[in-house]
């Protein structure tokens, strides 16, 4: 169990709760949840510039990472199909991948291919079901996707200014602007609490909230004295108790309670907001095709890890598919901007395609 990791480790609330969040981010899980302490290892798995367990903001905003892996790609031939989406997997008369269709009748024909979208899609969407295994098949349709996240992206004409921490007078980010910042995690039992209430379909009334402000390290991301804010939330029902749905009213209502909370800690936040962009996880699902709304693309926990990702015997990037191959969050290791996934399945591809 993480508080019992925690508990070992440390003797401060507030940061076994700050620690805490990482083990639960993305998951409909509370610290109590077994299994969660596996969330926080993954987190801080890895280095970014011989800093072992950092993190770091893409300069640009996240599109320049696509654009860049896009821009190595172009440069050593590849030919990029920008909105276009794929409507099928074509495959020869033996079951194996030969291309894909896309939804202007393109047809691209390939020696193998590699899907990064979710195993739902890739598995339950673009493949008839004939061509898979049964059991396969019920897998994918099992996997725990619930997702608690509801991203808010917000234009601020001003900085927030804390109580803890005010602003300096010049109005330039101070050191903690340019790092994530935590709120409504004084304590593991606040989080405990916010999950009780979506587990029975409610968002929490003190939602988990991650706040980041890119723009304090990007100028470029918004207008001089201008900022962005990113807010990563936590946690709300894919589906709402009394199968009511995510309308406009409960996308605001929601959001309207997660300003309530930054303006306690930052009062004059809610006067500095321009304007705002909820996405609950039905939306998510909608736009970025996110399972439920998932951003792991199915849960991590322990029974969908390891060899059990996306399903027993399907650990190793290949699919009941020949010449199909899933290098995606929902294959090994699973989520988070790291690579290892679509490396790891680059490479056992590689050595597929020199026996063809």
């Amino acid at each position: 169990l993480l508080d019992q990791i925690l508990d070992h480790w440390f003797e401060s609330e507030p940061l076994k709760a700050t620690l805490a969040t990482d083990a639960v981010i993305g998951a409909m899980a509370s610290p109590h949840t077994p299994g969660s302490g596996y969330v926080l290892l993954h987190h801080v798995m890895g280095e970014l510039e011989g800093r072992r367990g950092a993190w770091g903001y893409v300069a640009g905003g996240m599109g320049a990472l696509s654009q860049a892996i896009a821009q190595a790609a172009a440069a050593r031939g590849a030919h990029i199909f920008a909105e276009k989406a794929v409507c099928h997997v074509l495959l020869g008369k033996d079951g194996e991948a030969q291309g894909v269709a896309l939804q202007d009748g393109t047809e691209v024909r390939s020696k193998l291919v590699l899907s990064n979208a979710s195993p739902q899609i890739t598995f339950l969407e673009l493949i008839p079901q004939e061509q898979l295994p049964k059991d396969f098949v019920q897998r994918i349709r099992q996997v725990d996707t619930r997702s608690p996240v509801t991203k808010i992206n917000v234009a601020v004409d001003r900085l927030p200014s804390f109580l803890a921490a005010p602003n300096a007078c010049h109005g330039q980010p101070l050191p903690h602007h340019q790092c994530s910042i935590h709120l409504n995690c004084e304590g593991t039992q606040l989080l405990h609490q916010a999950f009780t209430e979506a587990a029975h379909g409610h968002p929490s009334s003190r939602p988990m909230i991650e706040l980041c402000i890119p723009s304090a390290l990007d100028p470029g991301l918004a207008p001089p004295g201008c900022h962005v804010v990113s807010l990563f939330t936590q946690y709300t029902p894919s589906v709402l108790a009394g199968g009511q749905a995510w309308d406009e009213q409960a996308r605001n209502a929601y959001a309207d309670t997660v300003f309530d909370c930054i303006e306690d800690y930052a009062p004059g936040f809610k006067a500095s907001v321009i304007g705002r962009d909820i996405l609950t996880p039905p939306d998510l699902e909608r736009i970025f095709g996110l399972p439920g709304g998932n951003i792991f693309h199915g849960g991590m926990s322990l029974d969908q890890l390891y060899f059990a990702r996306p399903a027993p015997s399907y650990s190793g990037y290949r699919s009941p598919v020949p010449g199909l191959y899933l290098c995606g969050s929902g294959a090994h290791p699973g989520g988070g901007v790291m690579g290892a996934a679509g490396r790891n399945a680059a490479q056992v591809a590689i050595k597929d395609f020199r026996h063809l």
